[in-house]
């Protein structure tokens, strides 16, 4: 039972993923007055979880497979918003809106973290 505790990495994984997504949120408020910036988003880690087979090999850092490709998790995408007149399109509302599904994204990790924690206490007796 104890061999492989899995779960706690894929919550670590939920978490890093969230803040992740947390500091480009962070990055496109920041620049919502910068002309011409545009607006970028991480794909949800549910999304990018199901296009990831558990079968396949996971590069654990740039480089690390030899092929140097960025991993696939953390790719930044345009966020598809319509620009304003100087060229910015950054949509403050839409980026509050991810703000708070991506805050909900890292408190269930942090829930799974501690769910865990608390059946492998148990397990233990303490």
């Amino acid at each position: 039972m104890y061999q492989s505790l899995a779960l706690f990495q894929t919550a670590n994984d939920m978490a890093r993923h969230a803040g992740a997504r947390q500091a480009t949120t962070a990055r496109n408020v920041a620049n919502a007055d910068t002309p011409g910036f545009v607006a970028q988003q991480i794909a949800p880690f549910s999304e990018t979880y199901a296009k990831n087979d558990a079968s396949m090999m996971r590069a654990t850092r740039t480089g690390h497979m030899g092929n140097g490709t960025q991993n696939t998790a953390m790719l930044v995408t345009d966020g598809g918003a319509e620009p304003s007149p100087n060229g910015n399109a950054v949509s403050i509302e839409e980026e509050m809106m991810n703000a708070v599904n991506i805050a909900r994204e890292h408190n269930r990790a942090l829930s799974i973290y501690r769910h865990t924690m608390t059946v492998l206490r148990t397990s233990l007796g303490r």
